[in-house]
């Protein structure tokens, strides 16, 4: 008999935003096969004879390769068991989720995904900068710095520059004297604002906020290390309003 593959979206890192459906999925999970950004605390909810599976990435050392998760995935659920994938954040914004489904698709396994609250948008808010706003930004942009170089199809920043307001970039802390150069070539104001959020909604936070040109040597000055995004517009003017709301709120309440 058959099993069944859950790909699940574990959130951006807080255990506390992952979805009640996720959490379902992992309490009645045989095998779970996880990633390197979830939180650790989520396994707790495992089964005692839950099989725990770590297949994560890093940048240039992977524990298992992808062909070797896909096929993971296969056998397990063709010994008929309950299979969750549990990947960080979203399972299909960068996160391979699709791919995975495709090979299970391909053979004829039953499988479901279930959604997860992507970085982009928990570790904005969790930052206190929105995506979007009625005074700065009507739309926003997804985007992966892992295809800077080299890929077959290269990100088009000559078109983000000024097609979307905001540009919420993953991936990207290595690449991002080559963003920055790319974006002011093409037209994009070296006084655009511009935030890093290290280690978005979890107790390690930190968020770097500057300018399109500076942000680079800012993020050196403070040793910002992975996972963390990028944010890139005129919204990343709002945590300042908002951290100022704060503090007063806290002095009336004081």
């Amino acid at each position: 008999m058959t099993g069944k593959v859950y790909i699940v979206g574990a959130g951006p890192g807080d255990p506390e935003l992952i979805t009640v459906k996720a959490m379902h999925r992992i309490q009645q999970a045989d095998v779970i096969l996880y990633d390197r950004l979830i939180s650790k605390q989520l396994l707790g909810y495992a089964r005692s004879i839950a099989e725990l599976i770590y297949v994560g990435k890093a940048p240039g050392s992977h524990a298992m390769p992808q062909h070797l998760i896909n096929e993971a995935l296969v056998n397990y659920a063709r010994e008929g068991k309950v299979v969750v994938r549990l990947k960080g954040g979203d399972p299909l914004i960068f996160g391979r989720g699709a791919e995975e489904a495709q090979a299970l698709a391909s053979w004829g396994i039953p499988f479901e995904i279930v959604p997860g609250v992507t970085s982009a948008i928990g570790a904005a808010a969790a930052a206190g900068i929105p995506l979007t706003h009625r005074e700065y930004a009507a739309s926003f942009a997804c985007v992966t710095g892992s295809r800077c170089h080299g890929d077959k199809s290269p990100i088009r920043w000559d078109l983000l520059a000024h097609s979307v307001d905001t540009l919420a970039i993953y991936m990207g802390v290595s690449e991002l004297p080559f963003i920055r150069d790319e974006l002011l070539k093409y037209g994009k104001s070296p006084s655009t604002p511009a935030a890093l959020i290290e280690r978005g909604t979890t107790t390690l936070q930190r968020t770097i906020v500057g300018s399109l040109s500076d942000i680079h040597t800012l993020a050196i000055a403070m040793k910002l290390a992975n996972p963390a995004l990028i944010i890139i517009g005129e919204v990343v003017r709002v945590r300042e309003h908002l951290q100022l709301a704060e503090q007063h709120a806290a002095v009336l309440i004081g």
